[in-house]
């Protein structure tokens, strides 16, 4: 039965280093009502950053990257539009891209209620093609470390052509320190309907690490009585000298670092790293 294959074949070995999921994530049905509701509760991390951070970090971004100057941000990963619409309230104008329908559905109601005008985009901004039409890009809560490290490369190219002359690209990424407490594991769980499906199904999850490279996935294998489905999510611990042959490589110039992307100065003991860097 090719279902019992499917979960054996996950049982018996570690993926490959950047495996992709066995099927969709982020624009799932059912998961992306509950990845929305994170995205929406001012009082939760999992999706996005509390909302007071949030108006923080988007109101030290505007610092950095004068809306006055700099009016045209492009937003990847918006999700909601939780900063875009921060981010137009500081001035900028802003277009954001989700690959995510349900969250860019309630960004464009949201944004409608609130005369607020930002553009919208349904799409995987691995798949964009802009010709230097903005002034400041951000990536936000370190997405670009799921990524493996072609597609890193492939994005950093767009977005350096994505930006005028002088433009800014501003992103967060983890540093090896916020994984370096967790252990290698695989456990059980059973949910009558949750999460991951509105099924009754059992939910192997493992945490592995890959030797010789800062990335570690966290797997989560979700066996109901007609299906398995395996998601893979990745994540990079980054070191700003890292960072720099990163940007360097696809074009960008004197790149700074910040402790978190709200302007907090950088040590060797942050968990997260704030880049800044122009093309």
């Amino acid at each position: 039965m090719m279902t019992n294959r499917k979960l054996l074949q996950f049982l018996s070995q570690k993926p490959e280093l950047y495996a992709p999921s066995s099927a969709k994530f982020w624009d799932d049905e059912h998961i992306s009502k509950g990845m929305l509701k994170a995205h929406l509760d001012p009082n939760l991390e999992s999706a996005t950053r509390k909302l007071a951070f949030v108006h923080e970090s988007a109101s030290w971004i505007a610092s950095m990257a004068n809306p006055i100057q700099r009016p045209r941000l492009l937003d990847l990963g918006c999700g909601p539009g939780i900063y875009a619409e921060f981010f137009a309230e500081e001035g900028f104008d802003v277009t954001g891209i989700d690959m995510s329908l349900r969250s860019i559905d309630y960004a464009k109601q949201s944004a409608q209620e609130k005369e607020l005008p930002i553009t919208y985009l349904c799409q995987n901004y691995l798949d964009m093609d802009y010709d230097q039409e903005f002034d400041v890009v951000t990536l936000i809560y370190c997405d670009f470390g799921v990524l493996s490290e072609q597609d890193r490369e492939n994005l950093l190219g767009k977005i350096h052509k994505a930006l005028k002359p002088n433009g800014v690209l501003i992103f967060d990424v983890c540093t090896p320190k916020q994984f370096e407490d967790y252990a290698e594991i695989s456990n059980w769980s059973y949910s009558n309907g949750g999460y991951w499906s509105p099924n009754p199904h059992a939910c192997l999850y493992s945490f592995y690490r890959y030797t010789g490279s800062e990335t570690i996935v966290q797997q989560y294998v979700i066996v109901e009585a007609e299906s398995v489905r395996c998601y893979n999510i990745w994540n990079h611990g980054f070191t700003t000298q890292e960072l720099q042959a990163d940007l360097e490589r696809a074009g960008f110039k004197n790149p700074s670092f910040w402790g978190n992307i709200a302007g907090q100065s950088y040590s060797d003991d942050n968990l997260a790293i704030c880049t800044l860097a122009h093309k």
